[in-house]
Parts: structure tokens; C-alpha cells; sequence
């Protein structure tokens, strides 16, 4: 049944870090038409996201896909994979440190090549979800037709890998971990001038707090009751640990056989990923000679614009998705 969720096993793993693991279970879920009847479209979801596009109540990005939406699921096969350990299908891992980002691109690639995925019109995500893609597409150059990370890049910035030590020592060591961590990471998702719009410095009805105090910890309590501590670490660390030059020396040399079509899509005001970054990616591809586009969200929201800036993205990528 299409949005269902799908367990497919796979046995006898070793990681990159050299860890074994006899079995793991890999949840996805399909939307759209049928396998095998029309282009498929993988969409990874970001550090606290899942594979949940589109239903009604949770559905995170069922403004961009869906019927008529602009990845459209009349004309689209859409697979959303559970990051392994992200807790959502009931799955975590204990050692989280024994899984690279570029662990969960092979699991996702193994799982597409083993349910007969010769080729992907697109994989799509935002956030650690674009450095997920990057992996995939860097260990299959010649699967992926269109390649879009938005508000991410080839490698965690050492902004990113910064900020995620202290969510590390928040989760590890705080007496609301879930809370204080998501509380903290709610600051960097957004901007200083976001957060000045959307306050002025109000106080709540009884004037007990600050409206930017109760709004943070609105956002803790709703994650700690849709989350754990383990599937936290689990993904701050892979988080930290997008890079898809790993052993090899140099991006360009990783990248040169890549024969997808590059679509960059930065913030304009992302903290995580400052759009420097894509550019000095995108003068890369060009010297390769390497089909690529780059565009750019405008908008004071900062990271969290990927999830907020709807209308923008559908601009961008209709000329794709038409």
C-alpha cells in the first residue's frame, strides 16, 4: 500500500568505521504511482524530519510534494528512507559513532539498487538530507539524473561541526537533553533579524516570559515527545560527519566522473551552510564542466528556510519537475 511503511533488511553490514553489524532494518515509504511505472524521486529529510511527506497531520513538506504539488505524485514515484537510528520506525542504534553520513548514502543506495532502481530522476533534501544526497550520488556518479541538496553542501561546515559538539554535550550531560538541545538548536536555524521580526521582545499573555522563551520552549517540548536522546545523537553525529571526500584527497577529484545535473539551492542568510560555500562549489563544477545551477533563497529565516520558503523552491525547480 503506498504510504505504508517498508522494512527492507539488510545483512552483514560493515560500516566505515569498521563496525559489524549482522543485520539492519531500513524503513522507507513510496508515494505516488506504483514502482517501476514512472521516474522515481528520493527525498531525504533533515536532522529531526522522517519519511513522512504528506499526510495531513505530520506531513513535512506536503506543500512541495503531493498531487499537483511540484514534485507531483500523478507523474512521480516518490521513496522517502528513514535515516537509519532517527527512532520514527522504531529503529535506534546504540553506538551511534559507528555510522558516517556516508554509511546512511550506501544503506539508502544498496536498498534502491536491491528493489530494482537501475536509475533516479532526482533525489531532494534539505539540510543534513542534501549532504545525504551528496553521498549518494558521489558513490554512484551515473545514477542520479538530478541532483538538488538545498541549505546543505558536500561537507559539514565547521560552523555545523561546531555547534553539534555542544548539541552533543547538551544531550549527553543536561537534565532536559532533548529540550535544552533543541532549544539551543532552534537559535541556529533561525537569524537574529528573524527572531526580532517575529518577537519585538513581547512577553507572554501573563508576563511570565519573554514570547522568544516560550516559543523555544514550545519547540523542546514537541520534540521530546516525538523524539529520544538516542536517535538525537545518532543524528548530530552523521550530522557532523558529511563529507564525501572521505578517503579520497580532494572534492574535485571525488566529484569529476559525477554525470547528474547539479542543482544548488542556498539561503541567502543560513548560518549552517553560508551560501559561499555553493559558489565556491559551483566555480568547482564549472571547471569540470559539470551541468549545475545554483539558486538562491532569499529570506531573514535563515537555515529553517528550506522548510518555510515553499514558493520559492516550487520556482525554482518547476522547469525540473514539469
Amino acid at each position: 500500500m503506498k504510504g505504508q511503511l517498508i522494512f527492507h533488511s539488510i545483512d552483514n553490514y560493515k560500516t566505515y568505521t569498521g563496525a559489524q553489524y549482522e543485520k539492519l532494518d531500513v524503513s522507507y515509504q513510496i508515494f505516488g504511482k506504483e514502482l517501476h511505472t514512472a521516474p522515481v524521486v528520493v527525498v531525504n529529510h533533515a536532522l529531526t524530519g522522517n519519511s513522512d511527506l504528506i499526510s495531513k497531520e505530520k506531513g513535512w513538506w506536503k506543500q512541495i510534494v503531493g498531487d499537483n504539488k511540484l514534485i507531483d505524485t500523478t507523474k512521480f514515484t516518490v521513496i522517502a528512507f528513514n535515516i537509519l537510528g532517527n527512532g520514527y520506525d522504531g529503529v535506534l542504534i546504540d553506538h551511534y559513532k559507528d555510522f558516517i553520513a556516508k554509511d546512511i548514502a550506501r544503506i539508502f543506495n544498496i536498498v534502491l539498487h536491491e528493489i530494482g532502481m537501475k536509475n533516479l530522476y532526482a533525489v531532494i533534501g534539505g539540510s543534513i538530507g542534501g549532504g545525504i544526497a551528496w553521498e549518494m550520488a558521489a558513490l554512484k556518479p551515473e545514477f542520479i539524473e538530478y541532483l538538488i541538496p538545498i541549505a546543505s553542501d558536500w561537507k559539514s561546515t565547521d560552523w555545523v561541526i561546531g555547534h553539534n559538539s555542544i548539541q552533543e554535550s547538551i544531550l549527553l550531560y543536561s537534565r532536559h537533553p532533548l529540550q535544552d538541545a533543541r532549544k539551543m538548536a532552534m537559535l541556529f536555524y533561525r537569524t537574529p533579524q528573524s527572531l526580532t521580526k517575529k518577537f519585538k521582545r513581547t512577553k507572554t499573555a501573563n508576563g511570565d516570559m519573554y514570547n522568544v522563551e516560550s516559543w523555544l520552549l514550545h519547540h523542546g517540548k514537541k520534540l521530546e515527545a516525538r523524539f529520544t536522546v538516542e536517535a538525537y545523537l545518532m543524528m548530530n553525529h552523521l550530522f557532523t560527519t558529511v563529507d564525501i571526500t572521505h578517503g579520497k584527497s580532494t572534492f574535485k577529484e571525488v566529484i569529476r566522473p559525477l554525470k547528474s545535473t547539479v542543482i544548488q539551492i542556498a539561503v541567502d542568510s543560513d548560518l549552517l551552510f553560508p551560501k559561499t560555500g555553493n559558489i565556491k562549489t559551483k566555480e568547482v563544477l564549472d571547471t569540470l564542466l559539470i551541468n549545475n545551477r545554483y539558486h538562491e533563497i532569499k529570506s531573514a529565516d535563515g537555515h529553517d528556510a528550506f522548510l518555510i520558503e515553499h514558493e520559492q523552491i516550487t520556482n525554482f525547480l518547476t522547469p525540473i519537475f514539469k
